[in-house]
């Protein structure tokens, strides 16, 4: 998602291992140690009973949590939607009024100093200070860039530095959203092309493979333990010169081709510890017809093949509609494909035209004609409890 340009030219991990696997990246185990005999060990009475083992507090937190949630509250909780305005009392409101799970802040919610936004943002957060909405923003740099006081450099620039530079910039870019009470960052370009007609070449970290990785992963690295990292825009927008805002981008590569060419930076970021991937509105049609975003395969791919098992979250829903193909104008029909292709979460910066709730509803319905499966919602919501939950450790 764009829809701004840079302002001056127009205006944790661990608690996901709650729900998943955990993330890929292990290295290889050394070699076998003998096993080291313990004379002085201590002989357990088998009378005693072993004690009993501590639990995760956020785990007992989100049962607790889903267990009082109704089937529509839980599937509000996988909308993330946007609402006009810099009045955070105003925004808190728009939010419980659906129950959403998170808010996206544009270009019109940025108001004239770093500390008026981290006072819009507590208001935000207030109504549930144990597990506030997350509250997400498109801060990548250069020409995506929401905050005028930040000045660090984007892809752009840093793809002509080193990691290192990569990094800092990302990390002082992390504290920045971090004081303004922001919470999770679509800002970590891990598409890859060297083609400077595409619509996402101002925007890589790098034109090749192996230097986009080494960016993508010191990214996720600095903004480690500010903000939650979002690798975008998976699988990749660099394999088409067309904008997603405005079509659907199609590419005939082949899936070995985008093994060797756009999976790389992704998976370096999955390694790196970032924690959210977003998936793009494109196509590979070598390997589904179907818009990545609204694909099962893909979401397959990045489960089982790359081992992500964090939260997913599509790009901007809305942008499915303004393309003008017919397939894709009911708004409650795309967000009910998101979710049902594996999408934890569902971003849309809506218009007056889109109703919130007749977006939950149609999930909602596809719960109970069995188009989404009950476990699948319960297994989404927990996992942004927990999340949600966990933000509030941080602060």
């Amino acid at each position: 998602m764009r829809r701004t340009r840079r302002w001056a030219t127009a205006g944790v991990a661990a608690a996901l291992a709650v729900t998943a696997a955990g993330l890929v990246g292990c290295t290889a185990p050394g070699p076998a140690r003998p096993a080291a005999s313990a004379p002085h060990a201590p002989v357990r009475d088998s009378a005693t009973p072993s004690p009993a083992p501590t639990r995760d507090p956020a785990e007992a937190f989100a049962d607790q949590r889903l267990a009082n949630m109704t089937l529509r509250q839980k599937v509000a909780s996988l909308f993330m939607l946007h609402a006009g305005g810099t009045d955070g009392a105003a925004l808190r409101g728009f939010s419980d009024r659906y129950g959403l799970g998170g808010l996206i802040l544009m270009g019109d919610n940025i108001p004239a100093s770093p500390e008026a936004l981290a006072g819009q943002t507590a208001a935000m957060r207030a109504s549930d200070p144990t597990m506030p909405p997350l509250i997400g923003i498109d801060e990548e740099g250069g020409d995506v860039t929401r905050l005028p006081w930040d000045g660090q450099p984007g892809g752009e620039e840093l793809r002509g530095g080193s990691p290192d530079a990569t990094r800092a910039a990302f990390s002082a870019r992390a504290a920045l959203l971090k004081q303004a009470g922001v919470s999770l960052n679509f800002g970590v370009v891990a598409d890859m092309t060297a083609d400077p007609s595409s619509f996402i070449s101002d925007r890589v970290l790098g034109t090749d493979p192996a230097g986009a990785a080494d960016r993508v992963a010191a990214a996720v690295a600095g903004e480690r333990g500010s903000v939650l990292s979002t690798l975008k825009h998976f699988p990749g927008h660099g394999e088409t010169d067309a904008d997603s805002h405005l079509t659907v981008p199609t590419t005939t590569v082949s899936r070995a081709q985008w093994e060797a060419r756009d999976l790389p930076p992704f998976r370096a970021g999955v390694d790196a510890g970032a924690e959210v991937v977003m998936f793009g509105h494109l196509v590979y049609s070598q390997v589904d017809a179907a818009p990545a975003s609204l694909s099962p395969t893909w979401h397959r791919i990045l489960r089982d093949e790359v081992g992500f098992h964090g939260i997913t979250i599509t790009d901007d829903l809305r942008m499915l509609q303004d393309t003008g193909l017919p397939q894709y104008q009911d708004a409650g029909a795309n967000a009910v494909a998101a979710i049902a292709a594996g999408n934890t979460m569902v971003l849309m910066v809506q218009g007056a035209d889109t109703d919130p709730a007749a977006l939950i509803d149609a999930v909602v319905a596809a719960v109970g004609d069995g188009r989404i499966p009950v476990e699948q919602i319960d297994a989404d919501a927990r996992a942004l409890i927990v999340l949600r939950h966990s933000m509030t450790k941080e602060e």
